[in-house]
């Protein structure tokens, strides 16, 4: 008898925990996976540069933004996976069959667009770690993350299990980095548990920046990628299966996100302890990792760049993904991942041979992702809602009024991050 593969022991040993046969919290450990893929999208390293310019700018003031937008993005995830596993569909699926043609093509062709402007900063991430921690050319570091990324794309053809002890195993690694990082430097804790619940703005720039902070939170791939990797893994046979899916899915995406969130939180509390106090102009990455050498150690510096490197490499496996979800999801057709790899590089090589410059490529990246997320935040608060297309898992009331809030505030940040980046004067932002 042919030895299963550990994705079919996977699948199986879920088929158990459905049928009743296997309880506990290794069985609960089956079933993640799909939230902590999604997550990668919330410590990539557009998030670096965000939380290390709040937290050189203004200390702890603005972390609680950063638990802001976490609440909001596990609301958004969380609707995501349901779609996938109550329909069996991802969301691109969704949209091409729900939506006239000629409208889900635009659809496709600007998540396209979104999946390679979130490559786009991923892959530099990654270069620009190697690149410093190595101090290599940025087109070389890009040439390695490139063969790393590939490498672990490859994976694919053995199920979907390896991929994601892969994923998760960089996520660890983030997360250990960052939990270094904060003991080494005098993060004031106090502090910390004061700004995380407290709002509060220090003048009129720092809104350009909380706007800058939850403008790029919510990403367009990781919501399509979400309801594709929950769409086909224990696929439900009837309501109840249903529900307990949903159980396990909501649990994750709990856990998940919120150890995304602290994360995101340690970067601007790092960020706030090594550079607000004599270094507040620090606001690109290259910057910090010199600057904290000599406030902090080598061992910070390096520690640092560990996890922009993992965040790099991670979430342009990650960003790969989406692209594919994307592509079979509203044109039906799949292109082989070397391809689909290769394609999404290019913009980011050529970018790099231009001489653009690595931070200002990064910070346009967010503002493509601004003009394309509305697609995917609109179309999901939608279907989810709908009781013809999700039955008795159609939004309650509350989940309705928390989807359609949480889009609302979301997509008008983006159109005021949008005007401040074209250079308009809005009313009550100052202007730098």
């Amino acid at each position: 008898m042919a030895r299963l593969t550990l994705s079919e022991q996977t699948v199986a040993g879920m088929r158990d925990v459905l049928d009743g046969r296997r309880r506990g919290p290794r069985a609960a450990l089956l079933f993640v996976g799909p939230a902590v893929i999604a997550s990668i999208a919330y410590m990539d390293p557009g998030n670096f540069a965000t939380n290390i310019q709040a937290g050189a700018r203004y200390g702890y003031a603005l972390l609680w933004v950063v638990v802001m937008a976490n609440l909001i993005a596990m609301l958004f995830q969380a609707l995501s996976a349901k779609l996938g596993i109550v329909t069996g569909r991802n969301l691109a699926e969704m949209c091409r069959e729900h939506a006239p043609r000629p409208a889900a093509y635009a659809m496709w062709t600007a998540s396209e667009v979104a999946a390679m402007a979130t490559d786009l900063a991923e892959f530099l991430g990654g270069a620009i770690g190697l690149s410093l921690l190595f101090g290599l050319p940025l087109l070389v570091g890009m040439a390695i993350t490139a063969v790393i990324t590939y490498g672990i794309l490859s994976f694919d053809r053995y199920g979907f299990r390896p991929l994601e002890l892969i994923i998760g195993a960089l996520v660890g690694t983030i997360g250990i980095c960052y939990l270094i990082e904060i003991f080494i430097a005098p993060v004031s804790w106090g502090q910390v548990g004061l700004h995380a619940i407290v709002p509060s703005l220090p003048d009129a720039a720092a809104l350009t920046l909380a706007v800058g902070i939850i403008g790029a939170t919510v990403m367009p791939h990781a919501l399509y990628l979400h309801s594709g990797l929950t769409q086909g893994r224990a696929p439900a046979r009837n309501f109840g299966e249903r529900r307990k899916l949903l159980r396990f899915s909501n649990r994750e995406v709990f856990v998940a996100l919120s150890v995304a969130g602290l994360i995101n939180m340690a970067m601007v509390a790092m960020a706030s302890a090594a550079f607000n106090q004599g270094h507040s102009e620090v606001a690109e990455i290259a910057t910090a990792y010199h600057s904290l050498t000599p406030l902090l150690g080598g061992a910070a510096a390096v520690v640092f760049l560990v996890s922009l490197m993992a965040s790099g490499i991670s979430s342009s496996v990650v960003g790969t993904m989406a692209g594919q979800t994307i592509m079979q999801g509203f044109v039906r057709f799949r292109i082989p991942i070397w391809v689909r790899r290769l394609v999404t590089m290019v913009p980011a090589f050529f970018v790099v041979a231009m001489g653009v410059d690595a931070t200002h490529a990064l910070v346009m990246s967010q503002v493509v992702l601004s003009l394309t997320l509305p697609i995917p935040m609109i179309a999901l608060v939608v279907f989810t809602r709908r009781r013809d297309i999700m039955g008795e898992f159609a939004n309650r009331r509350l989940t309705d009024i928390a989807a359609i809030a949480g889009a609302t505030v979301v997509l008008l940040l983006n159109v005021v991050l949008l005007l401040q980046t074209s250079g308009l004067t809005i009313p009550g932002l100052a202007t730098e």
